[in-house]
């Protein structure tokens, strides 16, 4: 077996506003694994430095997910070049589809891609995603599509992708995959946590056999409103701090 390189902390050597967003982000990754939404090392999370519009932190290639640590987090450019000494390779091609959100949508700090087996189910098919669940309510009005242009490593398809995404929080990625956007860390997975839900219910309903029950449209246009109010209007700050308390108990060190 081979061990990982030391990680030293780089508490010190940050902000505490940089070390926060290290913290979640690390954390998020982790929840990510522990939700078996990891494709090995195949997908990304990013967020923004705050107070740094042009600078990113992704994880270090080749980590698994439940590996990952708030020191071992790689900052880029939006390149994906890396702005610090560190003995972590990074893969910039996999950051095209991030650096496009984050330059298309400068108002949101984290992008979230995922490949699980429900979201590409679901993305390819014809529909997309359907009016079949609470779940999918929440994400019907934010929910954007893009064609799949193969592995996404061509700086020609970022315009198309930046403008199918447009306003939306929420995009299916064609025979591809999931992807959200968020204010912060937290708001990003726990939309990514609705949209898989979504998928996986959509699948489940549709094995079934069984004629399906559409939820109407002038539900679905009231189900933002109705987030509001369930979440008592912290939104996904609801729920962050009880799933940093189970990484705790479960997959402690992210904070390191």
């Amino acid at each position: 077996m081979k061990p990982l390189p030391p990680i030293p902390s780089l508490q010190a050597q940050v902000s505490p506003e940089e070390w926060q967003q290290r913290v979640d982000l690390a954390a998020a990754y982790r929840l990510v694994a522990m939700f078996g939404w990891d494709d090995l090392v195949f997908t990304h999370v990013s967020a923004r430095v705050p107070g740094e519009g042009d600078q990113f932190l992704i994880n270090p290639y080749g980590l698994f997910f439940e590996e990952i640590t708030a020191s071992s987090l790689v900052k880029v450019d939006h390149h994906g070049r890396p702005l610090q000494d560190t003995p972590f390779a990074i893969n910039p091609a996999g950051f095209m589809i991030h650096s496009t959100v984050h330059e298309a949508r400068p108002e949101m700090s984290c992008v979230m891609h995922t490949h699980t087996p429900h979201g590409i189910a679901v993305s390819a098919q014809a529909e997309g995603l359907l009016p079949l669940s609470q779940q999918s309510g929440f994400v019907l009005g934010s929910l954007a599509y893009h064609d799949y242009e193969g592995v996404a490593l061509r700086d020609a398809e970022r315009p198309r992708l930046a403008a199918d995404l447009g306003t939306a929080r929420f995009m299916i990625l064609r025979n591809h995959g999931l992807l959200t956007c968020g204010r912060s860390v937290a708001e990003a997975f726990q939309q990514m946590y609705t949209l898989e839900a979504a998928c996986r219910i959509q699948l489940l309903a549709q094995a079934g056999g069984s004629a399906l029950t559409r939820v109407p449209q002038a539900i679905i246009d009231t189900m933002p409103e109705q987030a509001r109010e369930v979440s008592k209007g912290l939104g996904a700050n609801l729920v962050w701090p009880g799933l940093l308390r189970r990484l705790d108990r479960r997959l402690p060190g992210y904070d390191s």
